[in-house]
């Protein structure tokens, strides 16, 4: 299981055109996950996991990788800042947030992972983990050993592609974080945020103008370097404008042009 790129329980996203719906709660069993779930060929997150045009036995050799499937509940940590790095993790459903933790004490969210996205990146370059990975709600996450992905890709070169654009799209993900931090108003980062999310949800299959966000606003202030009065304030502004409608973590956005104008 691969990304491309942050109650009830989930809906199978079709493989076909079909109408958008909402992004429901996720739910988890308490029991680990069968070998089966394990595979990427079944996974309902394939198509914005692997890469397309892998053969029947390039998939199989995927799905022989990864070797277990882990439960993480809410509010528990997936790993730690300093924590050996050894694998990379593929979300198969649940939503975490990655978070550092500054030299005073405090605390900076960097990120919101979603089903079909990837952990781990930040663990290659130093062999240790440089944050924490921590779930928003009950998770599952696929355990991929970065040695055994490494000969894959020698051997397998869209596997050897595909893991390089994810590794570029952490890059281009904290170049944007970086932009949006240092050149965009508090209304303009909360409509940026709200936008991202609905790409994201639209390329999972669900609805892109209705979702639920797992993160608190204390948690979405910490990530766009806002304090939680304010980004309490621009959802309220932008909710009077009539582009969204939030009613606690329930958002619909009912003017799209007019948010991406904000």
């Amino acid at each position: 299981m691969f990304p491309d790129s942050e109650g009830g329980s989930y809906a199978r996203p079709s493989n076909a055109p079909a109408p958008r719906r909402a992004f429901p709660i996720a739910h988890v069993s308490r029991t680990t996950a069968t070998r089966e779930h394990m595979r990427c060929s079944t996974c309902l997150m394939q198509r914005v996991c692997i890469p397309s045009g892998l053969s029947s036995d390039e998939c199989e050799r995927l799905d022989a990788i990864i070797c277990a499937t882990r439960i993480i509940r809410r509010g528990e940590p997936l790993y730690r800042s300093g924590d050996a790095f050894q694998s990379l993790y593929a979300v198969q459903s649940g939503c975490f947030k990655t978070v550092v933790t500054h030299r005073d004490g405090n605390e900076q969210v960097t990120g919101f992972h979603l089903a079909g996205d990837a952990l781990g990146f930040d663990g290659v370059s130093s062999d240790h983990h440089g944050c924490d990975a921590i779930a928003l709600e009950d998770s599952v996450v696929c355990i991929i050993p970065f040695g055994l992905l490494e000969l894959l890709c020698r051997e397998v070169k869209a596997i050897q592609h595909h893991v390089h654009r994810m590794m570029c799209s952490e890059i281009v993900r904290e170049s944007n974080l970086m932009m949006l931090l240092g050149t965009m108003t508090a209304e303009q980062r909360v409509a940026a945020f709200l936008l991202n999310i609905s790409t994201r949800m639209k390329a999972r299959g669900y609805s892109p103008a209705q979702f639920v966000l797992r993160m608190t606003r204390e948690e979405i202030g910490s990530y766009l370097g806002l304090k939680l009065e304010t980004v309490s304030r621009m959802f309220s502004k932008l909710q009077r404008a009539g582009v969204v409608d939030a009613r606690g973590k329930e958002v619909r956005i009912l003017d799209q042009v007019g948010l991406e104008s904000v």
